[in-house]
């Protein structure tokens, strides 16, 4: 092979050096922007100009930027900065934030002077540094706030951008409460942001919806950049709690000596329940499911303070209970720190032996754990049985444990009120489960019947032993939980239906 033929290269063994740094003066800034495809008016160019040298003469008292090179320094922060306005259009008022020197949001203001700009900084000393830039320049409808930005600042804004390097669902989270509704959040990323972003639409797919995303270059250079949008799906807390204030009677509940508060906290207790025929719903979803399709039993929305407003969709009737924080906790029995909902609780209608059963699976409940109650009845309504029949021993199904675990189940299946265990006639067709039984799997189900299960620990008596049916397991296993043996029992019943 010819030397010519081969590939060349310095003779020292070093990498060969880069063009020349031009030298910094306006011209030159001019040139970097041009080379961009951003062309820049005189005054702009002059704003620029002053701007960069500002940043340099304050940087080394402030630490600002860590870019100290004259041409990274315009391709890197100021080009950078404006080409968003180039690929997307931009919602106004735009609130930058965590600004640090001014970036975006400066940049974005010499070259679009129609935007208004707020540039976010909680750093005091850089608010004032910025506050001197703009001044400076001369730029108008452009101001500082200099705090940080959390879920409780509510200045409405119709858009945010940020070049900032902190996670997108934290940042999501921060402008929860200033971002409007159909508003847009527009980040400015490097090319390697997958994790982040699957993480912030995992987290935020019910609030935030991620309508753009670019990636581009600076001009014709190696950097490469992402732009990413997310719009606002719903409204702030302060435009619900606005709205909500004046389509629901609101009641600010502060003292432990408070009627209604002494009412709420018995509904922590079934005598409560009983006495008020009332319960206490939490979780969020079977919250959201039971104002969809019962809102007549929706009496009350329970709050820490003014926080969380009932949604737009909720029933009018409701009243919006606002309970200082202390207080709350002391219903939030489960520490979900969600809203909750106070419900009517619906009636059971006695059944008695005389009537037998109905066509299909009547399910007779002796469970004593109300959570035991609450996954039985989720598990019921699942297998669609015809009826849940609570004998006099079971916990009742409104206890807040019990609404719990059947995931707000009790209000949409139907409940009667039976007699104690001992007082069910040996005549009836039921089936029955017990370790001693036989086989499931070679037991008949009839027409119409009643499936039951013994109470936790003392299983069932011993006339219902000698013909009950088992779930077989493991010989190791002394027996199953009752609410998983009747679940067990019950996707038996249901798949003997589809043969």
């Amino acid at each position: 092979m010819s030397e010519s033929s081969q590939k060349r290269t310095p003779r020292s063994g070093r990498a060969a050096r880069p063009a020349p740094e031009p030298p910094p003066d306006p011209r030159a800034m001019a040139n970097l922007f041009q080379g961009c495809g951003v062309a820049l008016t005189q005054q702009q160019l002059d704003q620029f100009w002053l701007y960069h040298g500002l940043l340099r003469h304050h940087n080394i008292e402030l630490n600002l930027t860590r870019i100290h090179q004259f041409s990274p320094m315009v391709l890197k922060l100021y080009v950078d900065s404006v080409l968003p306005a180039q690929l997307i259009d931009l919602p106004s008022p735009l609130m930058d934030l965590g600004s640090g020197p001014g970036m975006p949001g400066i940049p974005l203001k010499i070259m679009r002077p129609d935007l208004e700009v707020v540039l976010a900084e909680g750093r005091a000393r850089r608010a004032d540094f910025l506050r001197k830039v703009i001044d400076r320049l001369g730029l108008d409808g452009i101001r500082v706030i200099d705090r940080t930005i959390t879920p409780d600042f509510e200045q409405p804004f119709r858009g945010v951008i940020t070049r900032a390097v902190e996670r997108m669902d934290r940042t999501l989270e921060r402008v929860e409460g200033c971002l409007e509704e159909k508003g847009r959040i527009i980040f400015m990323k490097g090319p390697a942001c997958e994790p982040e972003l699957a993480r912030a639409l995992q987290r935020f797919e019910d609030r935030f919806a991620l309508v753009e995303d670019m990636a581009y270059r600076i001009g014709r250079t190696r950097h490469q950049r992402r732009l990413l949008v997310f719009e606002r799906l719903g409204a702030p807390r302060r435009a619900l709690a606005d709205w909500a204030v004046r389509r629901h009677r609101v009641l600010v509940i502060t003292s432990e000596q408070n009627s209604r508060y002494k009412a709420l906290k018995k509904l922590l207790a079934v005598r409560g329940i009983k006495k008020a025929g009332q319960a206490l719903l939490a979780g969020a979803r079977p919250i959201e499911e039971t104002m969809a399709a019962l809102p007549r039993l929706c009496l009350a929305w329970v709050t820490s303070g003014d926080r969380n407003p009932p949604p737009a969709h909720a029933p009018p009737g409701m009243e919006w209970l606002q309970v200082a924080d202390p207080l709350f906790q002391a219903l939030d029995i489960f520490g979900t720190r969600g809203p909750l909902l106070l419900i009517e609780a619906p009636a059971q209608d006695p059944w008695s032996p005389q009537e037998g059963f109905p066509p299909g699976c009547s399910l007779l409940v002796p469970f004593q754990d109300p959570e035991n109650i609450g996954a039985v009845i989720r598990t019921a309504a699942a297998f669609g049985v015809t009826q849940i029949i609570l004998l006099s021993e079971s916990a009742h199904p409104f206890h807040p444990k019990a609404l719990r675990a059947s995931g707000g189940g009790a209000l949409r299946v139907r409940l009667r009120q039976g007699p104690p265990l001992a007082d069910l006639p040996p005549d009836l067709p039921v089936v029955a489960l017990s370790a001693e039984g036989k086989d499931i799997t070679t037991a008949a189900f009839p027409p119409a019947f009643g499936l039951l299960a013994g109470m936790e620990g003392q299983g069932l008596p011993t006339h219902w032993r000698s013909r009950a049916v088992r779930i077989p397991i493991h010989p190791a296993v002394e027996s199953l939980n009752a609410a998983a043996a009747t679940a067990v029992a019950l996707y038996e019943w249901r798949r003997r239906q589809g043969e």
